[in-house]
């Protein structure tokens, strides 16, 4: 069994909604469990990651960044860092603005430079933005062209669950295939090359 940690922040609830949708499409990969964490949570037990073995992690888009609990968070694992305990563990990230564009691209960038730094295996998000296949646009997987990691994008000031279909279905699109990249690459580290034996 390979554990996930959908580790987030969100103020008024629109990220909590996508990490549920990420949550519930890992959850549905056998072999996979998979849990929503806070990051508010974790910025107390850094230590916690430990017992994961692949994280995506969630933050709404504040000013072109990361939020500020979700900042908190990463800096706590400073002591993981120096240890690079959370070496060759997988990674992807994913963000929510009120905006069709809102900066999202450098919040991912942010995440994506952390797990670097932890020495961790960056997933990105393969799926194709179904509207070029004559999905219409607000149904369409993939609808605002995010590669590095999943986008989603909903009114300012609306109901926490006021996503268009296509953004919920990537979501869901998104935790499966983090889940079975995890459990591909668990498997070629559970039964290693004739060469790396070797090396």
């Amino acid at each position: 069994m390979q554990h996930i940690a959908i580790i987030y922040h969100s103020a008024h609830g629109h990220t909590a909604h996508i990490a549920q949708q990420v949550c519930q499409g890992a959850r549905g990969v056998p072999g996979i469990q998979a849990e929503l964490v806070r990051a508010e949570d974790l910025a107390h037990t850094p230590d916690a990651l430990l017992r994961y073995d692949g994280v995506i992690l969630g933050s709404p888009t504040y000013l072109g960044g990361v939020s500020g609990p979700f900042k908190t968070f990463m800096d706590a694992t400073g002591r993981l860092w120096k240890t690079q305990q959370l070496k060759n563990r997988l990674a992807a990230g994913f963000t929510v603005s009120s905006l069709p564009a809102g900066d999202k691209q450098s919040t991912l960038l942010s995440m994506f430079v952390f797990a670097m730094q932890h020495g961790m295996v960056w997933v990105g998000n393969p799926i194709l933005p179904e509207q070029h296949a004559g999905v219409p646009y607000d149904e369409a997987a993939n609808r605002l062209g995010s590669w590095s990691g999943l986008m989603a994008q909903t009114g300012h000031g609306s109901p926490a669950n006021a996503f268009a279909p296509g953004d919920v279905k990537t979501a869901r699109m998104f935790g499966r295939h983090f889940a079975h990249t995890l459990l591909r690459l668990g498997a070629a580290a559970a039964h290693p090359s004739h060469e790396e034996i070797a090396a």
